[in-house]
């Protein structure tokens, strides 16, 4: 996998199986806050699981790889690029856009309850990446704020000292939480900058030095489906133990949560099913015009006005059935991600028109100028 890698990805078109993978874990994300935030999980600690309910948490175990997919997939391509102020500044304008734009809807329209509207609201909206609006984006921003430090670092190891700076951040941040049954201070469950960090060291070594077990056919598919077998079944015996003896009730959990070694590595395992996967045609071509809005789905079924409503539109209160949990959340991961998209292109083509209408203005002009220059100042640094 090392050298085609290498190979493929330092090409300038888009790679349309990574650019489906993308795809596909956003529609999991959606999914993710489908079962969760929809109330169709049953607490684990509690009796009455139900043939729904369990078919429910099974969905959630193939699905968990999906924060920790879409990670991967930006450090694997982040690691070797170079830095560029334009690429932070339009992705804050995006996410500060989303955020003002469907908050003020959302309270205009009485989405967002009058009681929750304050001060505190008016704030995360206004600045939602200091805010934790969404913690994705938080994560994302810091680790991009210091990619000029960590891009450089990464390309400049060998692959003896990234392997073992890898193998030392999973230590800390990753294998201790994956297998004690209690909550360590510093674990976040993975929503935060620090599981980022090691998402993307570990994507910058498979980039340079890829993964030779992975390399041949079958083995990340496989990988990807016992990972989330065995999420799925040590959560379910950890469960029986929380009911019988009445204890670990706040870590029954944990076998899903980001940081934990299984979602890690079924993520790796999906990663390289993907990358050896080869489409083309029409078929690539759609997708590769369709997922450079995938963050779109995110900004907008995610967004605080709406993080605990759609999930209502969508029928979550109506699934009381093995099928019904299956379909139901196939068909609005499916709707949310078709509309997210839609409005991402909206936004894309509403942005294009008002360059193109400030594109007059001096200040405005001397700004984008200032910008390339930064831009072509790491880029310069780097060669």
């Amino acid at each position: 996998m090392s050298n085609e890698m290498q190979n493929n990805a330092q090409g300038k078109e888009r790679m349309a199986n990574m650019e489906l993978l993308r795809c596909v874990a956003m529609l999991m994300v959606a999914a993710l806050h489908f079962l969760g935030k929809g109330n169709i999980l049953p607490p684990l600690a509690e009796e009455g699981l139900g043939p729904a309910g369990a078919a429910a948490w099974l969905l959630e175990s193939f699905c968990i790889v999906a924060v920790n997919l879409y990670m991967f997939i930006s450090g694997y391509f982040l690691c070797t690029s170079s830095f560029k102020l334009s690429r932070l500044a339009g992705l804050w304008l995006q996410v500060w856009l989303y955020s003002v734009t469907l908050g003020a809807v959302g309270i205009l329209t009485g989405i967002m309850p009058g009681e929750e509207v304050d001060i505190h609201l008016f704030l995360t909206l206004l600045f939602p990446i200091s805010m934790d609006h969404y913690w994705f984006m938080t994560a994302y921003v810091i680790l991009y704020l210091l990619f000029p430090f960590l891009g450089a670092a990464v390309k400049k190891m060998t692959k003896r000292q990234l392997q073992t700076a890898v193998i030392l951040l999973f230590l800390a941040f990753c294998l201790p939480k994956s297998i004690l049954p209690l909550r360590l201070e510093i674990d976040n469950k993975g929503y935060d900058f620090l599981w980022y960090l090691c998402v993307f060291a570990a994507a910058a070594y498979v980039r340079r030095f890829g993964i030779p077990f992975l390399e041949k056919k079958g083995r990340g598919v496989l990988l990807y489906v016992c990972s989330c077998l065995l999420i799925s079944g040590c959560s379910m015996g950890l469960r029986l133990i929380c009911l019988r003896t009445g204890r670990l009730e706040t870590r029954v959990g944990m076998f899903m949560e980001y940081n934990h070694i299984l979602p890690f590595l079924g993520a790796a395992g999906l990663f390289a099913a993907f990358y050896r996967l080869r489409i083309s045609g029409a078929f690539a071509r759609l997708v590769n015009r369709i997922a450079p809005y995938t963050l779109g789905v995110y900004l907008l079924h995610e967004n605080i006005s709406l993080r605990y409503a759609w999930q209502e539109w969508m029928g979550a209160g109506r699934i009381h059935s093995v099928a019904g949990v299956i379909l139901g959340t196939a068909a609005a991961a499916a709707g949310v991600f078709v509309c997210g998209v839609l409005v991402d292109m909206l936004r894309g083509l509403l942005l294009k028109g008002l360059d193109r209408l400030f594109s007059g203005i001096s200040i405005y002009r001397r700004q984008k100028d200032a910008i390339k220059r930064v831009d072509t100042f790491f880029s310069a640094s780097e060669g």
